[in-house]
């Protein structure tokens, strides 16, 4: 098979001809139709993230065509979807108590294991869930990632229906997520750098838009943080109300600043990290998705291209999420 491979960070994908995985018990070898590309996966590649398994194999929105190892529930040919948890112990007291986004021996695809940069993969069959029919390859892999975790921040920020709601970035994530809220009919601000994103964020129904530096014109419910900055934790803090819950949707983040615990925290506030996501979330994310029809703008590329793929997510020149899709034949 072909696949993208990394050898060491900030050194060039390269394309190789491997063997396909072997069958291992209580995994699924798919044919991958389609991978979304993550900002995690240039974490990875640009060394943000210490590469623990190498030579690897990036990616972890993957949709994949099962070919092998096929059970009552997953048959041979089902269409199923893939995400940044590949396994859990299953034991532990995090992954007992329902908080398995939490256990200690997660597996993480396309970081610890190998992902979908590839014609083939093998994955745990367990970590793997049914994707909406109305939804192509292409639609459905950038809400793998992006969308399930976007949904757990929502949910971690405790969003009710019909709240007002502030976006603070507005990249692949946040654009799917303002497809949710507004199913829940809520108001949405948005604060973000870069013209297009705001251009992109009021065509998706943003009540407000604003730039970076920009704070809303009311007090917000709820606060969803996109970017890796702990300057705009602070940002979004400052326009709660009092009650109110700041969600940081970031694997990675740079220094907090200090901020005035009186003025800004005080009044039962409240910042929360979003670590990983459950099942439960891609299932019921993914169900809402193809009820509400949600479908990112895509830009494709093929597998000989990965490279390519990265840079455009680095430089946000692809204006939506970027999609790789192998070639692979049965």
């Amino acid at each position: 098979m072909k696949a993208a491979v990394l050898h060491a960070a900030n050194q060039p994908l390269q394309l190789e001809d491997l063997t396909i995985p072997v069958l291992a018990p209580n995994h699924l070898l798919l044919q991958v139709l389609a991978c979304g590309v993550c900002r995690t996966d240039l974490h990875i590649f640009e060394g943000d993230l210490p590469l623990t398994h190498q030579p690897l194999i990036l990616g972890h929105q993957i949709v994949g065509k099962v070919v092998d190892g096929a059970t009552p529930d997953r048959p041979a040919g089902m269409r199923v979807g893939v995400s940044w948890i590949g396994s859990t112990d299953g034991t532990c007291s995090f992954c007992t108590r329902g908080e398995e986004n939490l256990c200690d021996n997660l597996a993480f695809t396309g970081y610890t294991v190998n992902g979908g940069y590839a014609e083939y993969t093998l994955v745990r069959a367990d970590f793997t869930y049914p994707l909406p029919a109305a939804l192509d390859d292409t639609d459905v892999a950038p809400l793998l990632c992006a969308g399930i975790i976007g949904f757990r921040s929502l949910r971690v920020a405790g969003m009710q229906p019909g709240e007002r709601v502030g976006l603070f970035g507005f990249g692949a994530s946040a654009s799917q997520a303002i497809e949710v809220l507004r199913h829940w009919n809520c108001e949405v601000y948005v604060s973000t750098r870069g013209e297009a994103h705001r251009q992109q964020a009021s065509s998706a129904g943003a009540t407000w838009v604003g730039t970076e530096n920009d704070k809303p014109p009311v007090e917000l419910d709820r606060a969803i943080t996109f970017a890796p900055s702990g300057a705009v934790v602070v940002s979004a803090l400052s326009s709660l109300r009092k009650g109110g819950i700041v969600a940081i949707n970031a694997i990675h983040l740079d220094q907090m600043p200090a901020f005035d615990y009186d003025k800004l925290l005080w009044g039962e506030r409240q910042i929360r990290s979003v670590a990983n996501m459950t099942r439960q979330d891609a299932f019921d994310f993914l169900q809402l998705a193809g009820e509400i029809g949600i479908k990112p703008q895509v830009r494709v590329y093929p597998l000989d291209r990965a490279n390519e793929a990265l840079q455009a997510v680095k430089h946000e020149t692809a204006h939506g999420p970027v999609v790789i899709v192998p070639t692979a034949s049965v």
